[in-house]
């Protein structure tokens, strides 16, 4: 598959569920060779989008396609697309078992669940039972199927809950490279420090309509500038001092002030004027993770809604064929 076959484009997506209008308007691209973060609050319509992706919800309005076409009309969408909408698996079914009805649904060797498993580091594991997985066995299982098809683009909600941090290493090298071979990465997450070092880009949605697509580099510049930290002898006078000299500062009466809108160096020369003696002196980055709170600040209530909406869209059934989510619906 080319490049441009990789890629997903989301054009106006809109989904409502009786009063909730889970989705909005929505518009993004995820491009290939690249990793792209999904990310909002809890409920603020992420899973619903991916699973309008994969032709598992129909939209009201918009449209979502895969290198140019809808999910439905791939000629054989789960060796174009791997997906994981969710890690829950038929409990009494091993590791094997359950990506064996899945290769066989989908039409791949029987050789290729080896590889699979070894992929994902549960060779070991792969004659257990799921029902004595931990969270981060049946994380690495989903992504085991997810990647069952070779498909060149991953479809993923939420991979990384419930990692411990050698599988957040370990997840983080695989998608990396999957991406560095030109295939495309789409991943969900609420929270922006669990994915800022494995995402280039970045879409952030909040209240089911768009608050930010870009790089990940324009939102760490968006961070703002950082601040300086300071201790001094006469805190309230230096305060003071600084406020006329333009700057905003924070935290007077606590033991470190934080000061905005004056660098570093200028903040020395303000206290060296008014003849305050400095016992700190600091500069504090702004926190990328802030900056995407202020972006999600705007969820409302509807939200709590919409969460149990995705809730419940990600254990609908798959159609034949699909490869998303992870569930065994070859299972009795």
């Amino acid at each position: 598959m080319g490049r441009d076959r990789a890629r997903i484009e989301v054009t106006g997506l809109s989904k409502r569920f009786g009063r909730v209008q889970a989705v909005r308007g929505l518009g993004f691209t995820a491009e290939p060779g690249r990793v792209t973060g999904f990310l909002g609050p809890n409920g603020s319509g992420k899973t619903t989008t991916l699973s309008m992706a994969l032709g598992l919800i129909r939209p009201d309005a918009g449209a979502a396609t895969i290198g140019g076409e809808p999910y439905a009309a791939l000629e054989r969408p789960a060796l174009t697309v791997g997906a994981s909408l969710s890690a829950d698996f038929h409990p009494a079914h091993t590791g094997r078992a359950h990506l064996d009805i899945m290769r066989r649904a989908i039409g791949v060797p029987k050789a290729r669940v080896d590889e699979a498993l070894g992929l994902v580091g549960l060779s070991d594991s792969a004659d257990r039972r799921t029902r004595a997985y931990s969270l981060g066995m049946r994380q690495r299982l989903a992504l085991a199927g997810a990647l069952l098809g070779d498909p060149s683009v991953l479809i993923l909600d939420e991979p990384i809950n419930g990692l411990d941090p050698e599988g957040i290493r370990w997840i983080r090298v695989l998608l990396r490279h999957f991406a560095s071979e030109g295939k495309t990465v789409l991943l969900s997450s609420h929270l922006l420090s669990e994915v800022q070092q494995t995402v280039d880009d970045v879409v952030v949605i909040r209240g089911g309509e768009l608050a930010y697509a870009g790089t990940l580099t324009d939102l760490q510049r968006g961070a703002g500038a950082p601040a300086v930290l300071i201790a001094a002898v006469d805190q309230p006078t230096l305060a003071r001092a600084l406020e006329q000299a333009g700057a905003r500062v924070q935290g007077v009466r606590g033991e470190t002030m934080r000061v905005h809108g004056l660098d570093v160096a200028a903040v020395g020369v303000v206290a060296l004027e008014a003849g305050i003696a400095l016992t700190h002196l600091s500069v504090e980055q702004a926190e990328l993770e802030q900056s995407f709170l202020e972006l999600v600040d705007g969820a409302d209530r509807a939200d709590a809604d919409r969460a149990d909406a995705d809730r419940a869209d990600a254990g609908r059934q798959p159609p034949d064929e699909t490869g998303a989510g992870t569930r065994d619906w070859g299972a009795s």
